[in-house]
């Protein structure tokens, strides 16, 4: 059994979220997969507006839908320099038969996602 490691987790993510965005039509300018390369995402939506999405894989027991707003401000400001909004995903995710367990490549995983927050 293969445990996941943090790229994978955070792949993972990344495919969670940017099912989110494009279902929401926005188009990818830019895709960072690298966790904690930010953002992950640099999109434009039908009205051509810039948004800047950070995307966080979190395990479980952390709470995915904290924000570190210290942080967070730091990417604002980067953000408006190109008149982009700025997003947060947390994306929690667990092994689905024991939460303390990591989360293996054959077992099956839950999510505890609430979508993107603006920040």
């Amino acid at each position: 059994m293969k445990i996941l490691d943090e790229q994978e987790l955070h792949n993972l993510a990344m495919n969670i979220v940017g099912k989110e965005l494009e279902a929401k039509g926005w188009e990818f300018l830019a895709v960072n997969s690298q966790p904690k390369r930010d953002p992950q995402f640099v999109c434009v939506d039908s009205k051509r507006k810039k948004h800047f999405v950070v995307v966080r894989a979190i395990s479980y027991p952390e709470n995915p839908h904290e924000i570190d707003y210290v942080f967070m401000e730091t990417i604002k400001q980067h953000a408006s320099k190109f008149n982009a909004a700025t997003y947060y995903a947390g994306v929690g995710l667990a092994n689905a038969i024991d939460y303390e367990k990591p989360i293996s490549s054959e077992e099956d995983y839950v999510v505890n996602y609430n979508g993107i927050i603006e920040i």
